[in-house]
C-alpha cells in the first residue's frame, strides 16, 4: 500500500545528524529562545524573503499572534474561507473575535476578491487569507486587514509585504514539517515583530514584567534545531513534490484535480470525486490510501454553526467530493508510477 505520507522516511534522512545536534543542545544547556531559534529563524526568513521571523509553539498560535498583533479582538468579525482547517477559525475564537465563513472558489478552493466583498458586513475588520493545499490564493482588494494561513504553502509565496503577516506551521507533515507543533510569522513590519516577540513569552519585556497580557508560545531550541536542518533540503523538496503532481495530472487528466499554479507547493495532491467513496474504495484496492482534507466545511462544523456564516455552497462541495492522494518527497519512483497507474484507471 503506497501511503498518503510517511513520516518514518523523513524522520530517517535526518536522525544521525539531530542526534549530534540535539547531544550538543542537551550539554549546553540552553533550551528556550536560544542560538538554535534565533539562527532558524534568520534562516527561514531568508527563504521566504521576509524582514522578520517569530518562531512559535504551533501554527494556530502563529494565526492567533498574529491577529492579536494587528489589534483584533472581542466583537471583531473576520472572514474566513468556509472551506479550510479549523484552526483557521479557532484562532479567530481565541482572540475575542467573530469567525465569519465565505465561499471559495470551485477551482482552487481558495477565496477571492469577490467572495470577501459578498462576505463582509459593516461589522468586518480583517479578512485571513487561505492558501490551501499548498495554492498561492490572489490576496483580496481590499481595504481590509488581511493576514495570511500558509500553513500548506512553504514555497508557494515569493511577497511577503503584500499583506500584514503570514503564519506558517510546522506540523509534522507539513512541506516544512518539525518533531512536534511548531510554527512562525512572517512580516515586513519592524512593529509587529517586536509586538509578537512579546506576545510569545508572557508580554514580557524584562524578568517578570509584563507589559502586555500574553500566554506562553515559545518554540524550544529542539524543535529549531530539527527544523533547520529539514530546511536545507526544503527546496528540493517542494520541487519533488511538483513533479509528483505533474505526473499524476498527466497520468489522469480525466479527473477534477485542484487548479494548477506554477508556484503550487502541493503540501497535498487533491482531486474531487461526486462518488468519493467508490473512488476511495478503487484506490485502496490498487493499493494506494488515500484521506480527506477536509469532510466538513466550517459552516457544518458543530462548534462553529451557530456564528453568522454567508452560504458556501462551493466550500460545502469541495467539503463532500475531496480526496487527497499520496504525495510526499520521499516516494519512490515506483510507487509514483503505481499511483500513476490506479489514478489513470479511476472514473471521474
Amino acid at each position: 500500500m503506497v501511503p498518503v505520507v510517511d513520516l518514518s522516511r523523513r524522520g530517517q534522512r535526518f536522525a544521525t545528524e539531530f542526534a549530534r545536534t540535539a547531544e550538543r543542545i542537551a550539554a549546553g544547556g540552553s533550551f528556550l529562545l536560544g542560538a538554535e531559534l534565533s539562527a532558524f529563524e534568520a534562516e527561514f526568513s531568508t527563504w521566504v524573503g521576509a524582514q522578520h521571523c517569530v518562531a512559535v509553539s504551533s501554527g494556530a498560535s502563529a494565526l492567533q499572534l498574529a491577529l492579536t498583533a494587528c489589534g483584533i479582538g472581542t466583537g471583531d468579525e473576520v472572514l474566513v474561507p468556509a472551506f479550510t482547517a479549523v484552526p483557521t477559525a479557532s484562532a479567530v475564537v481565541a482572540v475575542g473575535a467573530l469567525p465569519r465563513a465565505i465561499d471559495v472558489d470551485s477551482g482552487t478552493a481558495c477565496i477571492t476578491t469577490e467572495s470577501v466583498e459578498r462576505g463582509r458586513t459593516a461589522q468586518t475588520k480583517a479578512v485571513v487569507v487561505v492558501h490551501l493545499y499548498g495554492y498561492p490564493a490572489e490576496i483580496p482588494d481590499t481595504e481590509l486587514l488581511v493576514i495570511e494561513d500558509a500553513a500548506q504553502a512553504h514555497g508557494a509565496l515569493c511577497d511577503p509585504g503584500r499583506s500584514a503577516a503570514t503564519a506558517y506551521s510546522f506540523y509534522p507533515t507539513k512541506n516544512l514539517g518539525g518533531i512536534g507543533d511548531g510554527g512562525a510569522i512572517v512580516t515586513e513590519r519592524v512593529e509587529l515583530d517586536q509586538r509578537l516577540r512579546l506576545l510569545r513569552s508572557h508580554g514580557m519585556t524584562s524578568q517578570y514584567v509584563h507589559e502586555l497580557v500574553s500566554q506562553n508560545f515559545r518554540m524550544s531550541e529542539l524543535e529549531a534545531a530539527w527544523l533547520r536542518l529539514a530546511l536545507t533540503e526544503l527546496s528540493d523538496d517542494v520541487e519533488r513534490r511538483r513533479r509528483i503532481v505533474k505526473a499524476y495530472r498527466n497520468a489522469a487528466p480525466h479527473l477534477r484535480w485542484q487548479s494548477g499554479h506554477a508556484r503550487h507547493a502541493y503540501h497535498l495532491a487533491v482531486f474531487r470525486s461526486l462518488n468519493r467513496d467508490d473512488a476511495r474504495a478503487q484506490l485502496d484496492s490498487s493499493g494506494v490510501a488515500t484521506a480527506v482534507h477536509y469532510p466538513l466545511a466550517i459552516t457544518q462544523q458543530p462548534a462553529y454553526r451557530a456564528h453568522a456564516h454567508g452560504p458556501c455552497p462551493q466550500a460545502e462541495r469541495w467539503a463532500a467530493e475531496c480526496i487527497s492522494v499520496p504525495c510526499f518527497p520521499e516516494m519512490t519512483a515506483a510507487e509514483v508510477e503505481h499511483v500513476c497507474a490506479a489514478l489513470a484507471d479511476l472514473h471521474g
